[in-house]
């Protein structure tokens, strides 16, 4: 029961003097990060290295489950000591890039942590991209090794062999031996073996807290995607700003800051992604909580799992707490453990929120943040999401939000819009070998984020629209330009727009609007396919509408796309 008779018990000023007071677990201070002076929590894991020594101290408790793998934090501790040697023996050294190529396994935390452990990058690709896509991450991060699972090795191998950099590739879960690759089973064995290996600590390396971690890929606006340089400092952030939440939601209710408790928790959002990987992985390695991974999403084998491993929490996209409310075979499973649907990276429809309350009892939740910004930077759940449907929460205490003119000289009052601007030790400083785009994004300890928002009084920020042509397709980004470019490459293509048409769960679909040349045609599955064999299923428009005459431009000659919207009205949103 809660504390208060009224809601709120207290406001987020009077709460983070609280919890942020001098000698309490949330307290901040002021450091230097690479030249800026930049608000940080004093006592979280200054580095992943310190958060992997606290992962083994939950011991037999389980880190990970997938199928019938079971592995607990000892377990993943020795497997990741095992091949962080193994990285040395093979001559990795400081700052050398390591390529992860992998859906959601028990592999997949051995690998991050095994390599950031020992001072070296880890490059985490979008499991759903093209052989081309995955090639060119490799190639522009400058990777030594390849760390892939066998279902992407076997689709794209002929591609990914052919990149220069990569001096040795490491295959899980192989069915059959190659001269292509190294098993991993030869050297950790099987995930339910780790707990076999010898009882070792990972080796020793000096790391700073604000060295490179990670090289995460996010797509880029003139079609190749950017490498967002992550930090230890940027990923540990992550631990405190989603506890800190847990705690602040309790004291609005009146109640005392919650003791952190284990719990289960379904992971659906691939670890390729800064959500999964910063916000969730991080916080189960401090706290101990068990993550649960699925090949692929399937709403009724959620249930079941929900069900069996009495899970707490789950989420991921808008996408996917929509069919765990609507699946026809709901009522069939007991899911009265859950406690907590959060999700991000897509528009939530206010609807959404009090549904994950009404049918399942729990706390909704979501938030806000970017692979710039390594994940968390606002945070948002229970009454006040309940409150503030439209809102993505107010910002965790060691982060700042901005709305600056569309110059950005000038920084505009609360509830004018005007483009989102973010600052915090989560926040990364470059893009990898991008100066050009790391200049335009990255201004003195400031993400320009892209979004358009407003601020209320309180602090809470309210996503209003993109400045940048994206599309958010359930959680994946799709940038414009890069679908448009690959249309235009077609011969009969003269002029092309790519734009988002409404999905109710998906959020948004891409669609497309093309002009043909003169004396030439193309059909509509013909484009899609074409687009198909060169970019990721989830970037293909769904439909395409060809007009006779050029796109209509402004007086710049940019494409007026809020008029072609209405070409797919007749068409309907999407169910």
């Amino acid at each position: 029961m809660s504390g208060a008779t009224t809601w709120p018990a207290a406001s987020l000023k009077e709460i983070e003097a609280q919890l942020c007071a001098p000698g309490a677990k949330f307290e901040m201070e002021t450091v230097d990060v690479l030249g800026v002076p930049t608000r940080v929590w004093k006592n979280v894991p200054p580095t992943l290295r310190e958060l992997a020594e606290l992962g083994r101290s939950h011991g037999d408790r389980l880190f990970t489950i997938y199928e019938d793998d079971r592995v607990s934090y000892e377990a993943w501790y020795r497997a990741t000591a095992k091949f962080a040697q193994y990285l040395l023996d093979s001559g990795v050294k400081k700052g050398d890039r390591i390529a992860l190529a992998m859906r959601n396994l028990p592999e997949f935390p051995v690998v991050y942590f095994a390599a950031t452990c020992i001072g070296a990058t880890l490059v985490p690709l979008n499991a759903w991209w093209t052989g081309a896509e995955l090639s060119f991450g490799l190639e522009n991060s400058g990777s030594r090794m390849l760390v892939s699972d066998p279902w992407i090795w076997k689709k794209w191998k002929d591609e990914l062999k052919a990149v220069s950099s990569v001096e040795q590739v490491i295959v899980t879960r192989a069915k059959e031996p190659s001269d292509d690759f190294i098993p991993m089973e030869s050297i950790l064995g099987k995930p339910n073996d780790y707990i076999n290996l010898p009882d070792t600590k990972i080796p020793h390396a000096e790391i700073h807290p604000d060295d490179a971690a990670t090289i995460f890929y996010t797509s880029g606006t003139t079609g190749k995607p950017k490498g967002a340089v992550g930090t230890h400092r940027n990923a540990t952030t992550n631990i405190f700003s989603s506890s800190y939440s847990a705690a602040q939601t309790a004291m609005r209710r009146g109640d005392p800051p919650p003791t952190p408790v284990q719990k289960v928790g379904l992971l659906v959002i691939p670890l390729f992604h800064v959500t999964a990987c910063n916000a969730r992985m991080m916080g189960a390695v401090a706290v101990g909580h068990t993550l649960i991974f699925m090949f692929k999403w399937d709403t009724k084998q959620a249930y079941e799992i929900i069900e069996k491993e009495g899970v707490h929490s789950t989420g991921g996209v808008p996408t996917i707490a929509w069919q765990l409310l609507e699946h026809p075979d709901r009522e069939k499973y007991d899911l009265s453990t859950l406690e907590g649907v959060s999700y991000g990276g897509a528009p939530a429809a206010p609807e959404l929120v009090r549904k994950i309350k009404e049918v399942f009892g729990a706390e909704p939740g979501s938030g806000w943040g970017m692979t710039e910004t390594s994940a968390t930077v606002t945070i948002h759940s229970a009454e006040d999401y309940l409150h503030r449907p439209d809102s993505c929460g107010p910002p965790v205490p060691v982060a700042d939000l901005k709305i600056m003119s569309p110059d950005g000289t000038t920084e505009l009052p609360v509830g004018e819009v005007g483009e989102l601007y973010a600052r915090g030790p989560m926040c990364c400083r470059q893009y990898w070998e991008r100066p050009e785009a790391t200049a335009e994004t990255f201004i003195d300890g400031w993400v320009k984020t892209g979004d358009l928002a407003r601020l209320d009084e309180e602090g809470f920020c309210f996503i209003v629209d993109r400045a940048k042509d994206i599309i958010i397709r359930g959680g994946e980004n799709i940038y414009s330009s890069e679908v448009e470019n690959v249309l235009y490459d077609h011969p009969a293509v003269t002029d092309a727009a790519l734009i988002g048409i409404p999905h109710r769960t998906l959020g948004e679909e891409p669609a497309a609007v093309v002009h043909c040349a003169p004396g030439m045609s193309v059909s509509e599955d013909e484009l899609k396919t074409w687009v198909l064999d060169r970019l990721a299923k989830f970037k293909t428009p769904v439909k395409i509408i060809f007009c006779d005459e050029t796109l209509p431009r402004n007086a710049n000659g940019k494409i007026l796309k809020k008029d072609l919207k209405s070409l797919f009205e007749d068409e309907g949103a999407s169910a």
